[in-house]
């Protein structure tokens, strides 16, 4: 097990994974102990959640530091002791954090196990960079000059040594890191603070150290403030630092109105570098936020490319306007459908999790389709999860007549309308509401799609791939059944004028039947009655498995010699299912044509004299 993994799921620890660091997670393969979730008593994990609130505490605490440091090295002169107090409260919490360091578990990388012995974990964090810095910033050396002295102004290598606070600021780094990676974040806005945050820090110790330069110069006349405050060392701190702040932006942003410049030569010195720095910081504030733009508008260039590339094909190979009109609505919703991102998210989940979510979508759409009325919970639940959704904006089609059946869909919300194409014309049949299935016929007997179906609106369906279909339902026997007895059933209930555009529907129906007996094994008595009654007869139910076996070939029968429909004689053909024999074969065209037959011939002419060199839809002449 992980070691951030508790043993029941909440949704508090839901959304505390959301913060835990890609260090904690183990290599492929490694093994954790059941113990190892238990930490040694008084040892804090790093992903705490109490722990990560103190972090994020003491983030606010180097806000503080990362202004006072620089502010109180500038105008030390001026406003001393004014803030020691607050100093003061801030290095106590971070000695508080200095000790709580002892007790906070590490991963050891090369095991990438969490390390909870105390003795280790106090060597570990004296041995480091981290302890000697996080000491020498919390120590208040004007406190203890003070103490030890008695004397209330210290040097003026105190004010430096304060400035070694400014190591606190690897808090707000660590911060910052876990931020752009936390999902509940947005991280255009946590990048775009971060920039804020780094430019005020900037300008605020860019000024605050002009200050300092002007201050401590041995001739205050020949100074930057001078011109502006001659008396600027016995001034407000707030009126000087305003000017420091105001000369620090405008070179930041490279104005620089000339009402403030540099005058002695360290000044020009450091204004010098100061605008070094600033040409990296403006290229660092530059890049990011056009990477953020850029990354917003990525997909907008994304699709017009797109459509320019469909508009290019469809006037390079001159297609109608309706066709040239399809295409670009499918593009649209296609790439639509990409920035919601929907099957990137599934595409990346495991098997388990796919069909979860499939069930718990399509699970209610498949059980009221009238296909799977009757079907057991168990048969919806492995249909819903290899079940596949799409859109289809108006007017287009999803299914072309005569087409060879791949899939069949079941419609969620929309309208679809079904047409079939006479004499050069469409001619609507009916209207297809949610719930309703387009492409079934095609689908179960195998033959090439009698209807052209065509969205009427906006539709959403759900796509199942025949032949994993067919393959899904073998270990089902019952459920086969029902299904097949639900189509015949659909099928009687149809109106006579869409029933006669599927052709050879009853030999269609009589061939499901008769597979259905022969391959089960049943006997010479069940395939006679077949030819008798038929399944069509009202209350004739399947009682074997449709999908036990791969479907069998279907061939056409005529009932004369291949030379008699060439001499203007009636041409009376069958589609059947073909037979496991010859002798069986001469039995079925006899119960066609109702006359006995001694020979088979194929168009050519060739004689027949072994059933398995029969292929699909091969014509016969039985005479």
């Amino acid at each position: 097990m992980l070691p951030f993994v508790a043993r029941s799921s909440s949704r508090s620890e839901i959304n505390h994974f959301a913060s835990v660091p890609s260090s904690l997670l183990p290599a492929f393969g490694t093994n954790f102990d059941e113990g190892y979730l238990n930490l040694r008593k008084y040892v804090i994990a790093p992903y705490n959640r109490r722990y990560r609130l103190w972090q994020t505490f003491l983030v606010a605490l180097v806000v503080y530091s990362a202004w006072a440091s620089p502010f109180e090295l500038a105008f030390r002169e001026l406003s001393i002791g004014s803030l020691v107090p607050v100093d003061i409260i801030v290095d106590g919490f971070f000695a508080i954090d200095i000790i709580l360091t002892f007790f906070v578990a590490y991963l050891d990388r090369s095991t990438y196990l969490l390390v909870d012995d105390h003795k280790k974990i106090a060597i570990r964090y004296i041995k480091m960079l981290h302890f000697p810095m996080d000491l020498a910033s919390t120590l208040p050396f004007d406190q203890i000059y003070q103490i030890l002295t008695g004397k209330r102004h210290g040097p003026e290598i105190f004010g430096f040594l304060n400035m070694l606070r400014l190591w606190r600021l690897r808090h707000v780094s660590e911060l910052f890191s876990r931020l752009e990676k936390d999902i509940r974040i947005r991280y255009t806005a946590t990048r775009f603070c971060k920039l804020i945050c780094v430019t005020l820090f900037a300008v605020h110790f860019a000024g605050c150290m002009y200050f300092w330069l002007a201050f401590h110069h041995k001739t205050p006349e020949n100074t930057w403030l001078h011109k502006e405050l001659p008396d600027f060392k016995y001034r407000s701190v707030w009126l000087c630092y305003i000017y420091s702040m105001y000369w620090s932006i405008t070179t930041l942003t490279t104005v620089g109105y000339g009402d403030l410049y540099a005058v002695n030569t360290e000044e020009k010195v450091y204004s010098s570098l100061f605008m070094l720095f600033n040409i990296g910081l403006t290229a660092y504030i530059i890049g990011n936020m056009t990477n953020l733009a850029v990354h917003n508008t990525v997909r907008t260039f994304a699709m017009r490319d797109a459509f320019n590339r469909v508009l290019r094909y469809a006037s390079k190979s001159r297609l109608p306007k309706r066709l040239k009109e399809q295409m670009l609505a499918h593009k649209e919703l296609k790439l639509k459908m990409e920035e919601s991102q929907q099957q990137e998210v599934l595409q990346d989940l495991p098997k388990a999790i796919r069909s979860s979510i499939a069930q718990h979508l399509f699970s209610n759409v498949v059980d009221k389709a009238y296909l799977f009325k009757g079907v057991s919970d168990e048969c919806i639940i492995q249909l819903a999860s290899d079940m596949k959704a799409e859109y289809y904006l108006p007017k287009v089609d999803i299914i072309l007549q005569n087409e060879m059946p791949i899939y069949f869909y079941i419609l969620v919300y929309g309208s679809l309308d079904l047409f079939i194409h006479k004499n050069g014309s469409e001619q609507l049949l009916f209207e297809l509401e949610p719930g309703g299935m387009a492409g079934e016929i095609g689908g179960m007997f195998n033959i090439p799609q009698p209807f052209t179906v065509r969205t009427r609106r906006l539709s959403q369906v759900i796509r199942i791939n025949q032949h994993q279909f067919k393959q899904m339902m073998q270990p089902f026997n019952n459920d086969g059944r029902q299904i097949i007895n639900n189509f015949i059933k659909y099928l009687r209930e149809q109106r006579g004028s869409v029933l006669e555009e599927i052709p050879y529907l009853s030999e269609l129906l009589g061939d499901l039947y008769l597979e259905h007996i022969t391959q089960n094994g049943d006997s010479h008595d069940e395939v006679s009655r077949y030819h008798d009654d038929g399944p069509c007869k009202e209350g004739r139910t399947i009682n074997s498995n449709p999908w036990s076996s791969p479907a069998s070939t279907r061939i056409i029968i005529h009932g004369h010699h291949p030379n008699e429909k060439k001499m203007g004689k009636g041409d009376t053909k069958k589609l059947i299912l073909l037979p496991s024999s010859i002798e069986e074969l001469f039995r079925v065209a006899e119960k066609k044509f109702s006359k006995r037959a001694s020979k088979i011939l194929m168009a050519d002419g060739s004689e027949v004299e072994e059933i398995n060199v029969l292929r699909d839809h091969d014509e016969l002449y039985i005479f």
